[in-house]
């Protein structure tokens, strides 16, 4: 068994697989809140201990015992760590292992001697014979300490940590059929920010963090409303982001929407310039779709605004589609769970 484990800003999700052969068969899935129940959440006050608590009660609820978890993979935001991805010669696994920590150097900028140097590969370079493309990772030595340490807490044995943004396109690419020409796009939108993702066969991967989350949403909604914050959730829950378009009356009984600038503009502008600039460092340009993953992604309204204003395809994705096993759990809101079923996917990829 593989236990995917996302330690999120306000949840706490797992997914555990069993590999057969080459297909993934899902086990169990479940979430836990990270805050307490009913209060303002504030993303400040969440410390270590509300972690190590939060994963601890999700264990106990899913019926596991921690000290029989033999793989556990655990994932670090974007923001926490550098991504690059680069082409090179194919090798041998310790040859690349090697050639990996020169390059890292080059491409990443961090200090060496304080970062803690990775990899995946993506697949064959379509450009260039004999060459693979590369998913370089790095992150500082205090950031792994500090997610390990807080594995250990919870009785867990750390086993591969992933980055979240690698974690979000196996995932994808695993329950997805990608077409072989054009780019699909994941925005994975989490309690305080979201993360960026392009990918597609053949081309590069490219991830960026963008400053806007769920929390945003019911901050503004609460503001502008003058609502306490667990009433604005309710009613962003119930209305969606059109509780966020000011109605009156011009003249007589016409009823013109004025728009005013919110965070939903600030959000699709974030993805819009990221966007720009992957097509103008690639020449790339030919996006598919839009996928929304992540605990706000299914916020009325949102797909459809996106699509409108990005002229792109966009959809909620689900995680558990065409997953084998999906029949014996349910779980609300399945697209919170994208990250956790790529790390468990991760857990099976064997490196060559």
């Amino acid at each position: 068994m593989y236990l995917g484990l996302d330690i999120g800003r306000h949840y706490v999700k797992m997914v555990s697989v069993e590999k057969n052969k080459d297909e993934y068969v899902t086990l169990d899935a479940g979430m836990r809140l990270v805050p307490e129940p009913n209060a303002t959440y504030d993303p400040e006050k969440i410390d270590h201990t509300h972690w190590v608590m939060a994963v601890k009660e999700l264990l106990r609820q899913q019926g596991l015992n921690p000290k029989r978890i033999k793989s556990v993979i655990s994932g670090i935001n974007g923001s926490s760590s550098s991504i690059k991805q680069i082409t090179t010669m194919e090798m041998p696994s310790d040859e690349l292992k090697s050639a990996m920590t020169f390059e890292a150097r080059k491409h990443i900028p961090m200090d060496g001697t304080d970062a803690v140097i990775d990899y995946q590969i993506f697949g064959s370079n379509n450009r260039e014979i004999d060459k693979i493309d590369v998913g370089l990772v790095a992150c500082t030595k205090g950031v792994i300490n500090s997610h390990i340490n807080l594995l250990k807490e919870c009785g867990l044995k750390p086993g591969i940590v992933d980055v979240n943004p690698i974690a979000l396109s196996n995932a994808i690419t695993y329950v997805k059929d990608i077409p072989e020409d054009g780019l699909i796009v994941i925005v994975d939108i989490g309690a305080v920010s979201s993360s960026l993702v392009v990918c597609g066969k053949g081309q590069e991967f490219f991830t960026r963090d963008l400053p806007i989350g769920g929390h945003n949403f019911v901050k503004e909604t609460a503001a502008k409303h003058e609502l306490s914050y667990t009433d604005a959730q309710d009613l962003l829950y119930k209305e969606g982001i059109s509780c966020m378009i000011k109605s009156s009356t011009n003249g007589g009984n016409e009823s013109v929407r004025i728009a005013e600038r919110n965070v939903y503009d600030n959000l699709v502008e974030d993805i819009r310039r990221s966007l720009r600039f992957y097509a103008k460092q690639t020449g790339q340009s030919f996006f598919l779709k839009i996928f929304l993953t992540g605990g706000a992604a299914s916020t009325p309204g949102l797909v459809d605004f996106i699509s409108s204003k990005l002229n792109v395809e966009t959809a909620v994705f689900n995680p558990f589609e065409h997953m084998n096993g999906t029949a014996d759990f349910s779980v609300d809101n399945p697209s919170q769970f994208t990250v956790a079923l790529g790390l468990g996917i991760r857990g099976g990829m064997d490196r060559e």
